[in-house]
């Protein structure tokens, strides 16, 4: 099975030309202490080059010679290694991307969720990651100064107790903001 290079999946604004992506997924998946396959350093690729999160069916659609299972589990892969995230959304199809902060993924717990926002159109679907953006990180950016040197996880944390007292604990952080992208609101 000979797949396509990773080439963006969403053209505007792609941040990485092809073979600069997958030279840098082949890096990324060996300084995670990932085993390097075609398929991994395709579907990591992809993600790096998208501008938003892409979901399987896209991803799917770019790579039809890739057999479905070897997408998922690249995916379930890439995703415990802290190379990408899964994104839950309202319209329970699951979206994947490799965000922007992912020089440092392999210090990440295995299988630790990325705790930051996401913002999702309501015209196109589109999902786009909050933090990491331009080196900005959004949560850092609306939470108390007091909270500056804290990751934006331990800032979410505290803002709860504060706002239910103590005894509350949160193990997942889902953060959601909806509207209408740059495209859409033209």
């Amino acid at each position: 099975m000979k797949a396509k290079s990773a080439e963006p999946i969403s053209t505007p604004g792609h941040k990485h030309d092809a073979p600069s992506a997958s030279a840098l997924a082949e890096a990324q998946l060996r300084d995670a202490g990932v085993r390097v396959t075609q398929a991994r350093i395709n579907v990591l690729g992809s993600l790096l080059n998208a501008r938003s999160a892409v979901s399987h069916q896209d991803i799917q659609d770019k790579f039809g010679d890739m057999d479905r299972v070897t997408l998922y589990r690249a995916l379930d892969c890439l995703t415990d290694a802290g190379l990408a995230h899964k994104i839950s959304s309202d319209d329970r199809i699951f979206r994947y991307s490799a965000g922007t902060d992912h020089a440092d993924a392999h210090q990440h717990d295995h299988g630790q969720q990325h705790q930051h926002g996401h913002f999702k159109c309501t015209r196109c679907a589109r999902v786009f990651c909050l933090d990491g953006s331009g080196g900005a990180d959004f949560l850092a950016s609306v939470l108390p100064e007091s909270t500056k040197r804290q990751s934006s996880a331990a800032q979410l944390q505290s803002a709860l107790r504060k706002t239910l007292g103590k005894g509350f604990q949160s193990h997942e952080v889902e953060l959601t903001i909806k509207g209408w992208c740059a495209d859409c609101a033209d």
